[in-house]
C-alpha cells in the first residue's frame, strides 16, 4: 500500500512539473525602456517576483519604436510564449490583430481594453491614487500652488491629473499648474524636458510637483530636488530617487498585474475579460518608507488615510476623467 501511495505522489509531482514546463511566459515593455524607474520597471518587478517564486524563466523584449509592436508580439506567439503580457495601452492595435491568429495563446494587456476571448484587459483607477497624493501635496505646500507634469497628452494621463487636482483642492491648494511633455511616445523618455517643465512651474510658484510621465519624471524629481522643492513619483516607489525630496509616490501596481497573469496561467486559472484595480483592490496606493517618513506629518497621514477609507467605502467619489473627457475640479 505504501508503495502505491508513493507511486501516486511521484506521478502527481511529475504531472505538476510537466505542466509548469508548459508555461513559457513573455513580457513586452512599452517605449521608455525596462529600467525607466516607473511603469515598465514595475512590470519587470512583477515578472521577477514570479520567476523567484516558481523558478520558471520568462523572456522579455524592449521595443525601440511603434513599428516593432506587431512583429514582436507575433514572434512571441509563434515561439510558443504563453501567457504574453504587454505593458501599455499602445499595444492594443497589435494585440487585436495577433490574438485572433493565436486563439490558444493567453494574452494580457495593461492600461487598455481589447475585447477578445483569449485576452485579459487590466486597467487601473489611477484617479483614486492621484487624489491621495494630491491631498499630501496641498498639505505639504507652503505656497498652496502645486504642479503636475504629465507624459504623453492622452486621456489616461489627464485621468491622473484630474484626480490629483481633486485631492489637492480638497486639501486647500489654490492652484494646480498642469503641463504635458508632448503628444508622441517620446514624451515618456525625456528627462531633460521634464526638468525644464518643472523649473517653469516652480518659477510660477509651485513647490510640490507630481510627475506622471514615465522616464521623463526622473528629470522632474531631479529638478525639484535641486531647487529645494518636493516631487511626487508615480507607478513604482520613486521615493529613493531623491531621498528626503520626494514627498511620496502614487503606486500603480503594474507588478501585480504581470505577476497575477503569469501565476494564473501556471495554476490553470487564467481568466480573460475586464479587470479593474483601484484602492479597494490594492491596485493603487501611496508610498511610505524611510526616504519620506520625515516629510509626512501625522496630520497629513491621517488625512490621506481617511480619504483612502472614504473612497473605498464609496462616501467619496473621485471623478474619472476618461468617463467624459472632463475634469470638474
Amino acid at each position: 500500500m505504501k508503495r502505491i501511495v508513493l507511486g501516486l505522489v511521484a506521478a502527481t509531482a511529475l504531472s505538476v512539473s510537466a505542466y509548469a514546463q508548459d508555461i513559457k511566459p513573455g513580457l513586452l515593455f512599452d517605449l521608455g525602456g525596462k529600467f525607466d524607474k516607473s511603469f515598465n520597471e514595475a512590470s519587470f518587478n512583477g515578472a521577477e517576483k514570479f520567476k523567484t517564486e516558481t523558478s520558471i524563466e520568462y523572456v522579455d523584449f524592449e521595443i525601440s519604436n511603434d513599428a516593432q509592436r506587431e512583429q514582436a508580439l507575433r514572434r512571441f506567439a509563434e515561439d510558443g510564449r504563453n501567457p504574453i503580457v504587454m505593458a501599455g495601452f499602445s499595444w492594443a492595435d497589435a494585440l487585436s490583430k495577433v490574438a485572433a491568429d493565436f486563439p490558444d495563446t493567453k494574452f494580457a494587456i495593461i492600461d487598455m481594453v481589447v475585447d477578445a476571448p483569449n485576452v485579459r484587459s487590466v486597467v487601473y483607477k489611477e484617479h483614486e491614487g492621484s487624489y491621495l497624493v494630491g491631498i499630501m501635496a496641498a498639505m505639504a505646500s507652503q505656497s498652496k500652488k502645486v504642479g503636475f507634469v504629465g507624459g504623453m497628452d492622452i486621456p489616461l494621463i489627464r485621468k491622473f491629473g484630474c484626480g490629483y487636482v481633486g485631492g489637492a483642492k480638497s486639501a486647500g491648494a489654490t492652484e494646480v499648474i498642469q503641463n504635458m511633455t508632448g503628444d508622441t511616445p517620446a514624451a515618456w523618455n525625456d528627462p531633460t524636458k521634464g526638468g525644464e517643465i518643472a523649473r517653469s512651474q516652480m518659477d510660477q510658484g509651485a513647490d510640490v510637483i507630481y510627475a506622471a510621465a514615465g522616464g521623463t519624471g526622473v528629470g522632474v524629481l531631479q529638478a525639484a530636488a535641486d531647487a529645494g522643492k518636493l516631487g511626487i513619483g508615480v507607478d513604482s516607489n520613486q521615493n529613493g530617487l531623491q531621498p528626503g525630496k520626494v514627498l511620496t509616490s502614487m503606486l500603480k501596481r503594474v507588478d501585480v498585474a504581470v505577476y497575477n497573469a503569469f501565476m494564473d496561467a501556471k495554476n490553470g486559472s487564467f481568466a480573460t475579460g475586464f479587470n479593474v484595480l483601484g484602492l479597494k483592490e490594492g491596485g493603487v496606493d501611496f508610498a511610505m518608507d524611510d526616504n519620506n517618513k520625515d516629510l509626512v506629518t501625522a496630520d497629513m497621514l491621517a488625512a490621506v488615510e481617511k480619504a483612502k477609507a472614504d473612497i473605498i467605502a464609496g462616501t467619496v467619489e473621485v471623478h474619472d476623467y476618461m468617463a467624459d473627457n472632463a475634469c470638474p475640479y
